[in-house]
């Protein structure tokens, strides 16, 4: 049984670790190596993951079964002083891909949201990342695409995609 629950580690250790294994997989033919490692430090560092849940109000939870972490997303409410929630990390192992981890975080997320009086789900995804295919079968649609820059000569290339909750 899968059960999602709110991260209580400031050190960050589990989702760093998930980080670390599917980033070069759902990366590696996307991103150039020394991107992959900028980022990865720029996002996942102990001290990022914490001014991201401390200081910007990310919200951390975790997809556990048999309280084994095998998946993790993160989130925020109000969104740019928007009524939207912008879910800004969701990744899953690898080998536990496909199994429902991703639609249970998606889903606790978007309870969240309704409980906050929110009117949609946000997310980036790359523009070449298949998880877009994933989100658009629980219903997000693409809004829009976006460049942004991330410093070292670095840019995100994405489709920003929104569901009406």
């Amino acid at each position: 049984m899968i059960s999602i629950e709110k991260n209580t580690d400031n050190n960050f250790t589990v989702i760093r670790a998930i980080a670390n294994e599917v980033w070069p997989i759902a990366y590696g033919t996307i991103l150039k190596e020394s991107q992959l490692k900028y980022m990865l430090e720029l996002m996942y560092s102990e001290d990022s993951l914490q001014l991201q849940a401390n200081s910007k109000r990310h919200h951390f939870i975790l997809a556990k079964e048999n309280d084994v972490t095998l998946g993790f997303a993160s989130y925020e409410f109000n969104y740019s002083e928007t009524k939207k929630t912008k879910i800004h990390k969701i990744y899953v192992l690898s080998t536990q891909q496909g199994k429902g981890f991703g639609k249970k975080l998606i889903d606790y997320i978007e309870t969240e949201a309704i409980n906050h009086n929110q009117e949609a789900l946000l997310l980036n995804v790359n523009k070449y990342n298949v998880a877009q295919d994933f989100y658009k079968k629980i219903g997000f649609t693409i809004d829009h695409e976006v460049v942004i820059a991330i410093g070292n000569g670095y840019v995100m290339d994405d489709y920003v995609m929104q569901k009406l909750v």
